[in-house]
Protein backbone atom coordinates (compact mmCIF):
# COMPACT_ATOMS: atom_id res chain seq x y z
CA UNK A 1 0.00 0.00 0.00
CA UNK A 2 1.64 3.04 -1.32
CA UNK A 3 1.38 6.18 1.35
CA UNK A 4 4.14 8.11 0.96
CA UNK A 5 3.36 10.11 -1.47
CA UNK A 6 -0.02 11.45 0.19
CA UNK A 7 2.00 12.07 3.58
CA UNK A 8 4.23 14.40 1.67
CA UNK A 9 1.04 16.08 0.38
CA UNK A 10 -0.08 16.69 3.75
CA UNK A 11 2.89 17.80 5.34
CA UNK A 12 3.06 20.50 2.25
CA UNK A 13 -0.11 21.29 3.01
CA UNK A 14 0.68 22.59 6.74
CA UNK A 15 4.14 23.79 5.53
CA UNK A 16 3.44 26.04 2.62
CA UNK A 17 -0.27 26.00 2.37
CA UNK A 18 -0.47 27.09 6.33
CA UNK A 19 -3.56 25.13 7.15
CA UNK A 20 -3.20 24.41 10.68
CA UNK A 21 -3.82 20.61 10.63
CA UNK A 22 -5.04 18.41 7.84
CA UNK A 23 -5.61 14.10 8.01
CA UNK A 24 -5.80 11.70 5.54
CA UNK A 25 -7.19 7.99 5.59
CA UNK A 26 -6.77 5.53 2.80
CA UNK A 27 -8.69 1.73 2.39
CA UNK A 28 -8.12 -0.78 0.03
CA UNK A 29 -10.49 -3.26 0.87
CA UNK A 30 -9.27 -4.31 4.32
CA UNK A 31 -5.96 -2.83 4.53
CA UNK A 32 -6.37 0.57 5.88
CA UNK A 33 -3.73 3.75 6.16
CA UNK A 34 -3.71 6.95 8.21
CA UNK A 35 -1.63 10.00 7.77
CA UNK A 36 -1.52 13.44 9.35
CA UNK A 37 0.36 16.39 9.67
CA UNK A 38 0.25 19.72 11.70
CA UNK A 39 -1.89 20.02 14.96
CA UNK A 40 -5.26 19.42 15.81
CA UNK A 41 -5.65 22.28 18.50
CA UNK A 42 -2.90 25.21 17.96
CA UNK A 43 -3.29 26.20 21.78
CA UNK A 44 -1.94 22.57 23.00
CA UNK A 45 -0.35 21.29 19.78
CA UNK A 46 -1.93 17.90 20.25
CA UNK A 47 -1.46 16.11 16.78
CA UNK A 48 -4.82 15.32 14.45
CA UNK A 49 -5.73 11.38 15.11
CA UNK A 50 -7.74 8.71 13.56
CA UNK A 51 -10.60 8.73 15.51
CA UNK A 52 -11.22 12.67 15.23
CA UNK A 53 -14.33 13.78 14.54
CA UNK A 54 -15.20 16.73 12.41
CA UNK A 55 -18.27 18.52 10.89
CA UNK A 56 -18.25 16.80 7.41
CA UNK A 57 -20.71 20.10 5.37
CA UNK A 58 -22.28 18.70 2.56
CA UNK A 59 -21.23 14.96 2.70
CA UNK A 60 -24.17 15.41 4.37
CA UNK A 61 -26.27 15.40 1.47
CA UNK A 62 -24.83 11.94 0.27
CA UNK A 63 -26.69 10.18 3.53
CA UNK A 64 -29.99 12.47 2.87
CA UNK A 65 -30.30 11.30 -0.49
CA UNK A 66 -29.33 7.67 0.01
CA UNK A 67 -32.20 7.63 2.66
CA UNK A 68 -34.85 9.29 -0.26
CA UNK A 69 -33.93 6.79 -2.44
CA UNK A 70 -34.31 3.78 0.21
CA UNK A 71 -37.65 5.35 0.71
CA UNK A 72 -38.09 4.93 -3.25
CA UNK A 73 -37.22 1.12 -3.11
CA UNK A 74 -39.65 0.72 -0.37
CA UNK A 75 -42.26 2.43 -2.61
CA UNK A 76 -42.95 4.78 0.59
CA UNK A 77 -42.35 7.85 -2.74
CA UNK A 78 -41.80 8.05 -6.41
CA UNK A 79 -38.50 10.24 -7.41
CA UNK A 80 -40.89 11.85 -9.83
CA UNK A 81 -43.11 12.65 -7.40
CA UNK A 82 -43.77 16.61 -6.65
CA UNK A 83 -42.26 18.61 -3.77
CA UNK A 84 -46.09 19.53 -3.54
CA UNK A 85 -47.40 16.32 -3.10
CA UNK A 86 -45.53 15.70 0.05
CA UNK A 87 -44.91 19.24 1.25
CA UNK A 88 -48.20 21.46 0.00
CA UNK A 89 -47.66 24.69 0.30
CA UNK A 90 -44.01 24.85 0.91
CA UNK A 91 -42.55 25.92 -2.50
CA UNK A 92 -44.34 28.97 -3.55
CA UNK A 93 -43.46 32.46 -4.84
CA UNK A 94 -40.72 34.19 -6.73
CA UNK A 95 -40.86 31.61 -9.78
CA UNK A 96 -41.16 28.90 -7.24
CA UNK A 97 -43.45 26.18 -7.23
CA UNK A 98 -43.82 22.91 -5.64
CA UNK A 99 -45.87 21.47 -8.29
CA UNK A 100 -43.21 21.70 -10.63
CA UNK A 101 -40.10 20.89 -8.78
CA UNK A 102 -39.84 16.70 -8.58
CA UNK A 103 -38.07 14.65 -5.99
CA UNK A 104 -35.13 13.57 -8.19
CA UNK A 105 -34.48 17.71 -9.18
CA UNK A 106 -34.31 18.32 -6.07
CA UNK A 107 -31.44 15.34 -5.48
CA UNK A 108 -29.43 16.25 -8.27
CA UNK A 109 -29.98 20.00 -7.98
CA UNK A 110 -32.06 20.96 -11.09
CA UNK A 111 -34.69 21.91 -9.38
CA UNK A 112 -33.65 25.84 -9.59
CA UNK A 113 -34.88 26.41 -6.39
CA UNK A 114 -32.67 29.37 -4.79
CA UNK A 115 -30.27 28.47 -2.45
CA UNK A 116 -30.39 30.12 1.28
CA UNK A 117 -26.72 29.60 1.75
CA UNK A 118 -26.49 32.55 -0.77
CA UNK A 119 -28.00 35.54 1.81
CA UNK A 120 -25.36 35.65 3.73
CA UNK A 121 -26.64 38.32 5.61
CA UNK A 122 -30.36 36.56 6.22
CA UNK A 123 -28.41 33.89 8.35
CA UNK A 124 -27.03 36.23 10.37
CA UNK A 125 -30.57 37.15 11.93
CA UNK A 126 -31.06 34.43 14.10
CA UNK A 127 -29.42 32.81 16.99
CA UNK A 128 -30.59 29.66 15.36
CA UNK A 129 -33.02 28.02 12.66
CA UNK A 130 -35.83 26.21 11.44
CA UNK A 131 -35.56 24.07 8.47
CA UNK A 132 -38.78 26.25 7.06
CA UNK A 133 -37.20 29.34 8.04
CA UNK A 134 -34.51 28.55 5.59
CA UNK A 135 -36.64 27.54 2.75
CA UNK A 136 -38.31 31.24 3.31
CA UNK A 137 -34.75 32.72 2.87
CA UNK A 138 -34.41 30.80 -0.48
CA UNK A 139 -37.93 32.15 -1.76
CA UNK A 140 -37.40 35.21 -0.67
CA UNK A 141 -35.03 35.29 -3.97
CA UNK A 142 -35.88 34.44 -7.72
CA UNK A 143 -36.08 31.05 -8.68
CA UNK A 144 -32.58 30.43 -10.60
CA UNK A 145 -34.20 28.49 -13.85
CA UNK A 146 -36.96 26.75 -14.37
CA UNK A 147 -37.37 22.92 -13.08
CA UNK A 148 -35.41 20.66 -15.32
CA UNK A 149 -33.69 23.39 -17.91
CA UNK A 150 -30.23 23.75 -16.13
CA UNK A 151 -27.87 22.79 -13.37
CA UNK A 152 -27.15 24.76 -9.57
CA UNK A 153 -25.86 23.69 -6.78
CA UNK A 154 -28.52 24.58 -3.91
CA UNK A 155 -28.57 23.78 -0.27
CA UNK A 156 -32.36 24.68 -0.18
CA UNK A 157 -32.84 20.77 -2.37
CA UNK A 158 -31.89 18.79 0.74
CA UNK A 159 -33.09 20.91 3.21
CA UNK A 160 -36.74 20.51 1.05
CA UNK A 161 -35.36 16.92 1.02
CA UNK A 162 -34.91 16.59 4.80
CA UNK A 163 -38.25 17.56 5.25
CA UNK A 164 -39.39 15.29 3.06
CA UNK A 165 -38.27 12.81 4.63
CA UNK A 166 -39.76 13.50 7.69
CA UNK A 167 -43.16 14.15 5.81
CA UNK A 168 -42.69 10.56 4.91
CA UNK A 169 -41.77 8.55 7.60
CA UNK A 170 -43.30 10.99 10.66
CA UNK A 171 -39.89 10.72 12.32
CA UNK A 172 -36.79 12.63 12.70
CA UNK A 173 -34.20 12.99 9.33
CA UNK A 174 -31.68 12.03 12.53
CA UNK A 175 -33.23 8.75 13.22
CA UNK A 176 -33.84 7.80 9.67
CA UNK A 177 -30.05 8.73 9.00
CA UNK A 178 -29.33 6.55 11.89
CA UNK A 179 -30.78 3.72 11.71
CA UNK A 180 -30.50 3.22 7.93
CA UNK A 181 -26.77 4.07 7.44
CA UNK A 182 -25.46 4.57 10.77
CA UNK A 183 -25.97 1.35 12.82
CA UNK A 184 -26.14 -1.13 10.04
CA UNK A 185 -22.63 -0.14 9.07
CA UNK A 186 -21.74 0.59 12.30
CA UNK A 187 -20.70 4.32 11.91
CA UNK A 188 -19.89 4.88 15.81
CA UNK A 189 -18.53 8.84 14.75
CA UNK A 190 -21.21 9.47 12.32
CA UNK A 191 -24.32 11.55 13.61
CA UNK A 192 -26.75 14.99 12.49
CA UNK A 193 -26.87 17.35 15.69
CA UNK A 194 -30.19 17.57 17.49
CA UNK A 195 -31.50 20.68 17.53
CA UNK A 196 -28.90 23.60 18.33
CA UNK A 197 -26.79 21.44 19.86
CA UNK A 198 -23.25 23.26 19.33
CA UNK A 199 -20.70 20.57 20.33
CA UNK A 200 -19.04 17.87 18.94
CA UNK A 201 -19.03 14.88 21.24
CA UNK A 202 -16.41 12.15 21.53
CA UNK A 203 -12.70 13.44 20.26
CA UNK A 204 -12.41 15.86 17.71
CA UNK A 205 -9.87 18.61 16.56
CA UNK A 206 -10.54 22.59 16.97
CA UNK A 207 -11.78 23.92 13.87
CA UNK A 208 -10.37 27.39 12.69
CA UNK A 209 -11.74 29.71 10.46
CA UNK A 210 -10.61 32.76 8.64
CA UNK A 211 -13.79 34.14 7.47
CA UNK A 212 -12.57 32.94 3.94
CA UNK A 213 -10.56 35.87 3.53
CA UNK A 214 -7.94 36.01 1.45
CA UNK A 215 -5.11 37.70 3.19
CA UNK A 216 -2.34 35.04 4.78
CA UNK A 217 -2.41 36.75 7.65
CA UNK A 218 -6.76 37.39 8.33
CA UNK A 219 -7.62 36.97 11.61
CA UNK A 220 -8.55 33.17 13.26
CA UNK A 221 -11.58 32.36 14.60
CA UNK A 222 -12.17 28.80 16.82
CA UNK A 223 -15.70 27.72 15.18
CA UNK A 224 -15.31 24.40 16.81
CA UNK A 225 -18.19 25.30 18.58
CA UNK A 226 -21.05 25.92 15.76
CA UNK A 227 -24.84 26.80 15.78
CA UNK A 228 -25.57 23.58 13.13
CA UNK A 229 -29.08 24.54 12.33
CA UNK A 230 -28.25 26.67 9.13
CA UNK A 231 -27.37 23.22 7.54
CA UNK A 232 -28.99 20.74 8.74
CA UNK A 233 -29.89 17.84 6.44
CA UNK A 234 -27.90 20.02 3.69
CA UNK A 235 -24.93 20.19 5.71
CA UNK A 236 -24.86 19.31 8.93
CA UNK A 237 -23.26 15.54 9.85
CA UNK A 238 -20.31 14.86 11.69
CA UNK A 239 -18.05 12.06 10.94
CA UNK A 240 -14.92 10.55 10.92
CA UNK A 241 -12.78 9.51 7.90
CA UNK A 242 -12.68 6.38 8.80
CA UNK A 243 -16.49 6.15 8.38
CA UNK A 244 -17.07 8.04 5.53
CA UNK A 245 -14.26 5.22 3.89
CA UNK A 246 -16.48 3.03 5.04
CA UNK A 247 -19.84 4.34 4.03
CA UNK A 248 -18.90 5.52 0.31
CA UNK A 249 -17.28 2.08 0.11
CA UNK A 250 -20.48 0.44 0.91
CA UNK A 251 -22.58 2.74 -0.81
CA UNK A 252 -20.22 2.47 -4.51
CA UNK A 253 -20.29 -1.12 -4.13
CA UNK A 254 -24.38 -1.40 -4.07
CA UNK A 255 -24.98 -2.60 -0.73
CA UNK A 256 -27.10 0.16 0.84
CA UNK A 257 -29.39 0.46 -2.62
CA UNK A 258 -31.02 -1.93 -4.43
CA UNK A 259 -30.02 -1.60 -8.41
CA UNK A 260 -32.50 0.39 -9.69
CA UNK A 261 -32.35 2.92 -7.20
CA UNK A 262 -28.63 2.30 -7.20
CA UNK A 263 -28.51 3.30 -11.23
CA UNK A 264 -30.75 6.30 -10.25
CA UNK A 265 -28.25 8.08 -7.60
CA UNK A 266 -25.17 7.47 -10.22
CA UNK A 267 -26.40 8.76 -12.96
CA UNK A 268 -24.72 12.10 -14.05
CA UNK A 269 -25.86 15.77 -15.28
CA UNK A 270 -22.98 18.03 -15.65
CA UNK A 271 -22.69 20.64 -13.48
CA UNK A 272 -22.30 24.43 -14.18
CA UNK A 273 -20.50 26.78 -12.05
CA UNK A 274 -19.55 24.42 -9.47
CA UNK A 275 -16.02 22.25 -8.66
CA UNK A 276 -14.55 22.33 -12.17
CA UNK A 277 -13.97 18.18 -13.63
CA UNK A 278 -17.32 17.31 -12.12
CA UNK A 279 -20.86 15.62 -13.20
CA UNK A 280 -23.80 15.33 -10.11
CA UNK A 281 -25.94 12.22 -9.54
CA UNK A 282 -28.27 12.15 -6.30
CA UNK A 283 -26.15 13.22 -3.70
CA UNK A 284 -23.27 11.90 -4.99
CA UNK A 285 -20.48 13.16 -8.11
CA UNK A 286 -17.81 12.46 -9.92
CA UNK A 287 -14.49 14.10 -10.12
CA UNK A 288 -12.26 13.57 -12.95
CA UNK A 289 -8.81 14.82 -11.59
CA UNK A 290 -6.15 16.73 -13.71
CA UNK A 291 -4.52 13.59 -14.58
CA UNK A 292 -7.65 11.97 -16.03
CA UNK A 293 -8.30 9.71 -13.50
CA UNK A 294 -12.63 9.58 -12.64
CA UNK A 295 -12.77 8.96 -9.24
CA UNK A 296 -16.00 9.29 -7.01
CA UNK A 297 -17.81 10.62 -3.99
CA UNK A 298 -18.91 13.87 -2.69
CA UNK A 299 -16.71 16.83 -0.91
CA UNK A 300 -18.06 19.52 2.04
CA UNK A 301 -17.76 22.46 3.67
CA UNK A 302 -18.35 24.61 6.43
CA UNK A 303 -16.60 27.12 8.79
CA UNK A 304 -13.07 25.24 10.01
CA UNK A 305 -13.46 22.58 8.23
CA UNK A 306 -13.26 20.71 4.70
CA UNK A 307 -13.65 17.34 3.63
CA UNK A 308 -13.09 15.37 0.47
CA UNK A 309 -14.02 12.04 0.43
CA UNK A 310 -13.86 9.44 -3.06
CA UNK A 311 -12.72 6.73 -4.74
CA UNK A 312 -12.86 4.06 -7.49
CA UNK A 313 -16.55 3.46 -8.66
CA UNK A 314 -15.84 -0.18 -6.97
CA UNK A 315 -15.18 1.41 -3.50
CA UNK A 316 -12.69 -1.05 -3.39
CA UNK A 317 -10.24 2.20 -2.93
CA UNK A 318 -11.19 5.18 -1.18
CA UNK A 319 -9.52 8.43 0.33
CA UNK A 320 -11.26 10.65 2.77
CA UNK A 321 -9.21 14.04 3.37
CA UNK A 322 -10.24 16.76 6.42
CA UNK A 323 -8.56 19.89 6.76
CA UNK A 324 -9.28 21.87 10.29
CA UNK A 325 -9.21 25.15 8.53
CA UNK A 326 -10.56 26.58 5.51
CA UNK A 327 -8.35 28.26 3.92
CA UNK A 328 -4.74 27.14 2.12
CA UNK A 329 -1.84 29.49 0.58
CA UNK A 330 1.18 29.11 -1.18
CA UNK A 331 0.11 27.10 -4.61
CA UNK A 332 -3.31 26.43 -3.63
CA UNK A 333 -6.63 29.13 -3.47
CA UNK A 334 -8.63 26.87 -0.71
CA UNK A 335 -8.76 23.28 0.36
CA UNK A 336 -9.71 22.02 -2.56
CA UNK A 337 -6.45 22.70 -4.47
CA UNK A 338 -5.16 20.77 -1.79
CA UNK A 339 -7.32 17.87 -1.84
CA UNK A 340 -7.10 17.69 -5.71
CA UNK A 341 -3.27 17.28 -5.39
CA UNK A 342 -3.68 14.66 -2.71
CA UNK A 343 -6.19 12.89 -4.72
CA UNK A 344 -3.77 12.59 -7.74
CA UNK A 345 -1.15 11.83 -5.71
CA UNK A 346 -2.78 8.42 -4.91
CA UNK A 347 -5.26 7.74 -7.56
CA UNK A 348 -2.91 9.16 -10.26
CA UNK A 349 -1.31 7.69 -13.67
CA UNK A 350 0.60 4.63 -12.45
CA UNK A 351 -1.33 3.31 -9.60
CA UNK A 352 -4.82 2.89 -11.46
CA UNK A 353 -6.19 2.85 -15.14
CA UNK A 354 -7.30 6.24 -16.03
CA UNK A 355 -10.73 5.56 -16.34
CA UNK A 356 -11.72 3.87 -13.07
CA UNK A 357 -15.40 5.52 -13.67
Amino acid sequence: MTTSKVQRMLERAVDEGGVPGILAEYRDGERRWFGSAGMGDTETGRERGPQDRFRIGSITKTFVATVVLQLAAEHALSLDDTVEKWLPGVVRGNGHDGCRVTVRQLLDNTSGIFSYTEDYAALQVRDSYAPLQLVQIALSHPAAFEPGTDWGYSSTNYILAGLLVERVTGRAVADEIAERIVHPLRLAGTYLPRGDDQTISGPHSRHYTKLYLPDPDAEIYDTTELDPTPYWAAGGMISTAEDLNHFFGALLQGRLLPEVQQQAMFATVPTKGWIPGTAYGLGVCSLTLPCGTTVWGMGGAVLGSWSYSYGTRDGRRMLTINTNADWAHGDWDDPIGVFTDVLEAEFGPGDVPKDVA
